[in-house]
């Protein structure tokens, strides 16, 4: 860093900073960030299997960062653009970083999967390196094998100048180099592609009762002899390309959403390759070749000491039969604020009910889609999905409540990133039971989570809402760490309303009454009340900020957060990934403190806190503090007001920032530190302390729940019961 001190005899020291004293790049702290996750496939005190999970995460999560951020950073050097980002780095320089930074990173993912090998072998899970180590009856059964369920499924292709191949992104690959022509004496290549219907590891019976999984790239360069029965093959290796994903719809040239969303899921699959991993046993003349063939000279290539496609152990950390290697499971818990046995619309009238996720059940919210699906009273359901899951109860509610002839209107996101197939599918089947499907906002991501339930009762129609940080999405609700209430207060329904005929027409939002609403208003409101935290601290009043979110990289948030730590406000920050602001810089950021936690679910909650004197205005919001969620997307900022829910939000918020065994403290140089329990602290784990904090309440509702004697009485029998 590069801040200037400059004294004057009177005054306190006034430092001069530059951009990238102010600000971290965006790509380097989400590398960061899967270093985090990566720390956690490391560390001894985790479970084997759990460890290797986290390992396979960060696979995955380099696959993506590859496919967008890498992506479009690569977009931006090819057209010479030298545009600098927030922290004052060129697009050519930031893919320099990256890439000195990832080969580090990748050396030691496999340098972790080589000691998890170890110690899984040691188990009785074995993953093996070398097929030569079996026995000649277990070669014999994996001979059979792969002749029965392996072979028939694989095409080879060969490939050449007449016969140009485009490997899919992602997809697994073996090539094998042949003799070359008799003619031309240039080397020729075959390439095995290895498809989704095909096993990643293939288990091999053992009489001494070990799980042996084979990679399936090894059995394939194994029998690659028969597979190119009548050629020679000099070498056979694995390797696959990942492609360019950083394209975008352009909305104003299709007039057709779906057709083009369609369209733009093919374009995927023919976009520049820009990086090629490849196993490190290849040969200059394979790889050379190779990169010519496929035109993959501007890729950036990895060698990889293992198996090629990380993301793919995830199979090994799920093998059955050794629950002893991984976490013992935390089955959510029933809230003690909903009774799932009874019509919950009544209990919602009652007063509003907040749940904390994954600890407390996700069924409370898929029973309020059931129950408006089933109920008569029901008028109409609307709903924002962003990811929907691929057997999703939700969908199957609203079908029911469509074919029942209620009106049903879903605006579902077919822009969500790499979920577009499945929104696309899901969107077909709840148009054709007569659901109105809206496939977004022009121009605008729709990202909120949103579900109004129109009601007829005897007083008039009442508007029940459900407002969240996460998706509808059952799979993902079970592995997110996310909040969501309910309510039934007018003026939250009203603005239900509004937010609706804003996104499925064309009217422009009017005031709410109580949401904030991007892209119009979430910013602003943000900025106000950091401000008036500020103008608190200047005049010697208490003031405080404490925000939990995904990101952090709006330019004018974090101004303003150094602001108020210039006045003295005490801000506290938990952001998970990417953290653009750098704190504890004497001058500047001293009082500000930021910590993130990677644990065992995925932090997702967005929870914002201004002290606002001793009212404490308390939000929880769809929308991280990033440009695209602030500027580009449609997102909802919504206050909690009822006491109940405010005291269990920010007891959940602390609970957060008490953490000192999986929360990592980031410095100004936005790497970090693990926090560990000091002097006479206990050990605390902010996600294992909400489980037990859920548990406890709902034991405390059971044992305080009166009894209830229920006569049982003989059942006559009908005179349908007789003729049976």
């Amino acid at each position: 860093m590069t801040r200037t001190r400059v004294m004057k005899k009177t005054s306190k020291p006034k430092y001069i900073f530059t951009r990238e004293d102010l600000f971290v790049n965006r790509e380097l702290s989400w590398l960061e960030f899967n270093q985090r996750v990566l720390d956690e496939a490391r560390d001894p005190s985790n479970p084997p299997l759990e460890r290797l999970k986290f390992l396979a995460i960060t696979g995955s999560n380099m696959d993506e960062f590859y496919m967008v951020r890498v992506g479009g950073l690569k977009i931006l050097t090819d057209a010479k653009i030298r545009r600098h980002d927030i922290s004052g780095m060129t697009p050519h320089q930031q893919l320099s970083a990256i890439t000195r930074r990832v080969r580090k990173m990748v050396a030691e993912q496999y340098a972790t999967l080589k000691n998890l090998s170890v110690e899984l072998a040691g188990e009785g899970l074995v993953l093996l390196e070398n097929i030569g180590a079996l026995s000649i009856e277990q070669r014999k059964w994996l001979e059979r094998e792969f002749m029965d369920n392996v072979f028939p499924l694989i095409s080879p292709v060969g490939v050449d100048e007449e016969r140009p191949f485009h490997p899919a992104g992602l997809l697994l690959h073996c090539a094998a180099l042949l003799d070359p022509a008799e003619l031309s004496g240039e080397p020729r290549l075959a390439l095995i592609p290895l498809g989704p219907k095909i096993p990643r590891f293939i288990r091999i019976p053992d009489p001494a009762g070990r799980a042996i999984l084979v990679p399936v790239e090894q059995v394939v360069a194994w029998q690659i002899h028969t597979i190119l029965e009548g050629q020679t093959v000099r070498e056979c290796v694995p390797f696959r390309v990942t492609r360019n994903a950083d394209i975008e719809l352009r909305e104003d040239l299709s007039s057709d959403l779906l057709v083009g969303m369609q369209d733009l899921l093919d374009d995927r699959q023919q976009t520049e390759c820009i990086r090629l991993e490849i196993h490190r046993s290849a040969s200059r003349n394979l790889t050379a070749t190779l990169t010519h063939a496929l035109h993959l000279e501007e890729a950036v290539v990895y060698h990889i000491d293992g198996p090629v496609e990380l993301r793919g152990i995830m199979a090994i950390a799920e093998t059955d039969g050794f629950e002893n290697l991984r976490d013992s499971p935390w089955e959510p818990v029933a809230s003690p604020d909903v009774d799932i046995k009874e019509p919950i619309f009544p209990q919602i009238a009652q007063k509003d009910i907040l749940l904390v996720h994954p600890y407390e059940s996700f069924d409370p919210v898929v029973k309020f889609v059931e129950d408006a699906a089933n109920d008569p009273q029901v008028l109409a359901i609307k709903q924002v999905l962003y990811r929907t899951a691929p057997q999703s109860a939700i969908i199957d509610a609203l079908v029911r409540a469509a074919q029942v002839g209620k009106h049903v209107t879903v605006l579902i996101e077919l822009k969500a990133r790499f979920d577009e197939a499945r929104n696309i599918t899901q969107s077909n089947r709840l148009e054709l039971a007569g659901v109105h499907v809206v496939y977004g906002v022009r121009g605008l991501k729709t990202h909120c989570k949103i579900c109004l339930v129109v009601r007829r009762e005897p007083q008039g129609i009442v508007r029940y809402t459900h407002y969240a940080t996460g998706n509808y999405n059952e799979k993902t609700a079970r592995q997110y760490s996310d909040v969501g209430f309910f309510t039934a207060r007018t003026d939250f329904g009203a603005d239900g309303s509004d937010v609706f005929n804003a996104i499925t027409g064309y009217s422009q939002p009017q005031s709410l009454r109580r949401l904030e609403m991007a892209p119009f208003t979430i910013r602003s409101t943000l900025l106000k009340l950091i401000a008036n935290e500020t103008e608190r601290a200047r005049n010697n009043e208490k003031a405080g900020i404490t925000m939990k979110m995904n990101s952090l990289s709006d330019e004018a948030i974090i101004r303003a957060l150094y602001e108020a730590s210039q006045a003295g406000v005490k801000v506290r920050l938990n952001v998970r990934g990417i953290c653009c602001l750098r704190p504890g810089v004497p001058g500047l950021s001293e009082n500000i403190t930021v910590i993130s936690i990677v644990g065992r679910y995925l932090e997702h909650a967005r929870i914002f806190h201004f002290r606002d004197g001793n009212r404490n205005a308390i939000y929880i919001s769809s929308a991280d503090i990033m440009p695209r969620n602030l500027d580009s997307r449609v997102e909802l900022m919504i206050p909690v007001i009822d006491r109940g829910t405010r005291a269990k939000i920010l007891e959940t918020l602390e609970t957060y920032f008490a953490d000192n065994t999986k929360a990592r403290v980031i410095n100004s140089e936005g790497s970090y530190r693990m926090r560990t329990p000091q002097g006479k602290e206990k050990p605390t784990c902010a996600q294992e302390e909400l489980y037990k904090k859920a548990r406890r309440a709902t034991n405390m509702k059971e044992q305080t729940k009166p009894t209830m004697l229920e006569p049982y009485h003989k059942q006559r029998k009908t005179e349908m019961d007789k003729e049976i």
